[in-house]
């Protein structure tokens, strides 16, 4: 019952604010547009049991506006302070001028460690990055070249030209992250063939801002991503899921989904990371593998709450999963002791 008030207290907050951001003439950053969105923030932080899915049509509608608005406000706010930074004669080293670089920090260092547990190829770290939805101010791919992949050639990608120009002052000056740092003006669902290249690709959370146009670009990523390659995506789980599209795991076809993350500090987006399978699985009718063509086995995914006081991820595995684990294990040391013996 309590949880059922602070719910629709949560929710009614939530309208109040989109009311007001709806009614200003302009999100570009202002007192009255930062006050509201600090609001927002501080309403949709805390850890909630809300089940967004659930909510009546009206909610749903007030959400889907919600967030192209904060998505709007959130484009204003990089060409804000990356017109600011490309002020300075290094604007790299005055990153902390950006209100939510501490987060940034955070995140990248969560996404790299997540990507770190699950890249294939352990020994050696990834050559070439896309991160699509890259915008006036890449802070990912700044922080995660900077200091998580020295050695690794970041390409960003953005549909706006003018976004592109002023990220790209931004690295101008530094002679290592100026040959590292490559910009492309494409709308990624006409970027094919290149995204083969790719060991790695980030999707922007803002990219695909409904179900449906996010499931598109999924879609595309699947047909033109290397076999084997990495598809890390930024989603929302409770209450923040009024501030960032929500990226529901049963979407990403082509992919075997290898673990989700939901944060529950300041650092509002979940990381969800995929990797694309090796050779194409067939479906049924429904969308489903044909049992025929796949191995029936325990699934790899694993969902993650929280930090530990060492700030490694904690991990919550179903015992139906550690049993099957351990089945598999006793199975293939009883093979190999039989073959030892001898025993066909």
């Amino acid at each position: 019952m309590e949880s059922l008030q602070k719910n629709t207290t949560l929710v009614q907050k939530v309208c109040e604010i989109y009311a007001k951001l709806s009614k200003l003439e302009s999100l570009k950053p202002c007192k009255d547009v930062d006050n509201l969105f600090t609001e927002l923030v501080h309403a949709c932080i805390p850890h909630s049991s809300i089940n967004i899915a659930a909510l009546p049509a009206n909610i749903q509608e007030i959400r889907s506006k919600l967030i192209r608005l904060c998505g709007e406000a959130e484009g204003h706010l990089e060409a804000h302070f990356s017109t600011i930074l490309a002020s300075f004669k290094n604007p790299l080293q005055h990153l902390n001028v950006f209100p939510y670089y501490s987060n940034y920090l955070k995140l990248s260092l969560l996404e790299y460690n997540i990507l770190n547990q699950n890249y294939a190829n352990t020994s050696q770290a990834p050559k070439n990055v896309a991160f699509v939805g890259s915008g006036p101010l890449p802070l990912t791919s700044i922080v995660m070249a900077s200091y998580h992949l020295k050695e690794t050639t970041f390409h960003n990608y953005d549909i706006d030209p003018s976004a592109n120009s002023m990220a790209s002052r931004l690295v101008a000056s530094d002679d290592d992250l100026s040959k590292r740092m490559v910009f492309h003006t494409a709308d990624i669902m006409n970027v094919t063939d290149e995204l083969k290249q790719y060991d790695v690709i980030f999707l922007a959370a803002l990219v695909g801002m409904d179900v449906d146009d996010k499931v598109k670009v999924i879609e595309h990523l699947a047909k033109y991503m290397a076999p084997g390659a990495i598809l890390m995506l930024r989603s929302a789980h409770g209450a923040r899921a009024f501030l960032y599209p929500v990226v529901d795991p049963q979407v990403l076809q082509g992919f075997e989904v290898l673990s989700i993350f939901h944060p529950h500090d300041d650092v509002i987006n979940s990381v969800v990371i995929s990797r694309k399978y090796p050779k194409a699985v067939k479906t049924d009718d429904n969308n489903r593998p044909r049992l025929s063509n796949v191995s029936i086995m325990p699934s790899s995914c694993k969902v993650h709450v929280g930090f530990n006081q060492a700030n490694t991820i904690i991990s919550k595995s179903s015992p139906f999963t550690l049993f099957f684990k351990t089945l598999i294990i006793y199975y293939w040391s009883y093979i190999a002791f039989c073959y030892r013996l001898g025993i066909s």
